[in-house]
């Protein structure tokens, strides 16, 4: 053999070597969600088709968690990345942008699930606190992971996605249950920040305002923003500020106390699974306890 035709050889080689390993690179790391809420939902969906790894912590702050080296570097070899989108995950948008960039498939679950308008005209991201929309999302995930992770059983993924939106569409039906036992002078939400917008469109309830305002938990509310929060809590005489248990409740606290409110601060499991109890593991779960809390919050028990 020449030294020529080796040379061919080798390259040829080096070639088929470098494909085969960023085929197997990116679809063997399966799938790569970014918030835990999703990462629940997530793995329903897949179940044992695929791996599923869930960047964020519970307990989190979605707003504000960001990722290792080694996390970057899982999106960038992910067979599929779910985000949420919609602005949510600021520290991590700049990685899942790359990888798109660069080629692996990416699910923005929010975007897809006809968002709402924050004031200001911003998407508003928490669109999991409406679990028909959580429903659609669970369908919207099991395609893409058909479509783009290698050797999933198509079958077994869609009737997972079936069995799940079945257990969605009971707790829809229990949590819309327990809302009727608030009379309707008593469905008005004030929150840590705009969180529950979706909530509130889906079983009627009014957001009277938030604390922090906008959509995010990394703005800073004025002292004006305040008095006029203040006001506005004394004109729907709202009995209860609902902050969220993965951020502090200083200011909650504070707002209640200078402005001489009688409302009681009650913490929610927003934007993130928790390890706490009562009880937040699940998405199910979450949105049991929250829905308890709120009965409990508005009705002043």
């Amino acid at each position: 053999m020449t030294a020529l035709r080796r040379a061919a050889c080798l390259l040829a080689a080096v070639v088929l070597l470098a494909a085969g390993c960023a085929g197997t690179g990116r679809n063997g790391s399966g799938v790569v969600v970014t918030t835990n809420i999703l990462g629940d939902v997530t793995r329903n969906v897949v179940g044992d088709e695929a791996g599923v790894t869930v960047l964020m912590k519970p307990d989190s702050d979605p707003h504000s968690f960001g990722v290792s080296a080694r996390q970057a570097a899982l999106i960038e070899q992910a067979g599929l990345v779910v985000s949420n989108g919609l602005g949510l995950e600021e520290g991590v948008l700049r990685n899942v942008r790359a990888a798109e960039d660069a080629g692996v498939p990416v699910l923005a679950v929010g975007e897809r699930v006809d968002p709402l308008r924050l004031t200001g005209g911003q998407p508003d991201p928490h669109f999991w606190t409406d679990p028909q929309r959580v429903a659609e999302a669970a369908d919207l995930i099991a395609e893409r992971v058909i479509a783009e992770v290698d050797g999933v059983d198509a079958a077994a993924v869609r009737a997972n996605a079936a069995a799940y939106r079945k257990r969605l569409g009971e707790l829809d039906t229990w949590m819309g249950g327990q809302f009727a036992a608030i009379p309707p002078d008593r469905r008005n939400l004030v929150t840590n920040h705009h969180v529950f917008g979706y909530l509130a469109r889906r079983h009627g309830f009014t957001v009277i305002g938030a604390v922090i305002p906008g959509g995010t938990t990394l703005a800073s509310p004025s002292a004006s923003d305040l008095r006029s929060l203040a006001d506005a809590i004394r004109r729907a005489k709202a009995r209860a500020i609902f902050t969220d248990s993965s951020q502090p409740d200083r200011l909650a606290q504070v707002l209640a106390s200078e402005a001489g409110l009688n409302v009681r601060i009650v913490p929610l499991f927003a934007e993130s699974l928790s390890l706490r109890a009562p009880g937040a593991s699940t998405y199910l779960d979450m949105m049991r306890t929250n829905t308890k809390a709120m009965v409990d919050g508005l009705n002043g028990r």
